[in-house]
């Protein structure tokens, strides 16, 4: 062989390897996009129910108002349009469930206070939904992170920082819970 068909050969495997490489970058960011969809549903099953929770808990926690105002507003902000091909305003999405997810938490704390409001068949449903839900929600944020993870190695790596960069691949943010939701729970500071 002479040395243009040796440089053809190479520059052919480089192409194929820098094409193959591609392919596994934009199916990684599509699984992370599918990952972060499932996170939607989930989420979307939390904003249909708090509302009959509101309503439920507003007839008997006049003195709570604030939180459940508080509630309403985080949901609103939660349920804002984003661009899931844009990591910044996933951040802010993310951000947004995690702060509602605190309020929301907050609130199931303060039920607990009501004992009226617990012996509501209706409350006790809902609550139980709710739960249910929340671990949902833990399950698709354990899924969406790990396909973020894969996801941003593969960005971050040479050569795929190369080609990532190139083809417009970005890392994608993490759905963390904030640091007031990992504190243990002080029921001392919600009861009278």
């Amino acid at each position: 062989m002479d040395a243009l068909t040796i440089l053809l050969v190479v520059v052919a495997l480089l192409l194929a390897g820098g094409y193959f490489w591609y392919v596994s970058l934009i199916r990684r960011r599509n699984g992370a996009r599918e990952a972060l969809s499932s996170i939607d549903v989930q989420l979307r099953k939390r904003h249909d129910l708090l509302p009959n929770v509101l309503k439920l808990a507003g007839r008997f926690m006049a003195h709570e108002k604030a939180l459940l105002e508080e509630i309403v507003r985080l949901r609103s902000e939660a349920m804002q349009g984003y661009r899931p091909e844009v990591p910044e305003e996933v951040k802010a999405h993310l951000e947004a469930e995690a702060a509602l997810q605190a309020a929301a938490g907050r609130l199931m704390v303060a039920v607990e206070q009501y004992p009226e409001l617990r012996s509501v068949e209706t409350m006790t449903e809902a609550q139980q939904t709710f739960t249910e839900v929340e671990g949902h929600i833990a399950a698709a944020r354990r899924f969406y992170n790990a396909a973020v993870t894969d996801l941003n190695n593969a960005v971050e790596i040479f050569p795929g920082s190369l080609i990532a960069n190139i083809a417009g691949v970005r890392r994608m943010p993490f759905f963390e819970i904030e640091e007031a939701a990992r504190a243990p729970v002080n029921v001392d500071d919600y009861l009278n």
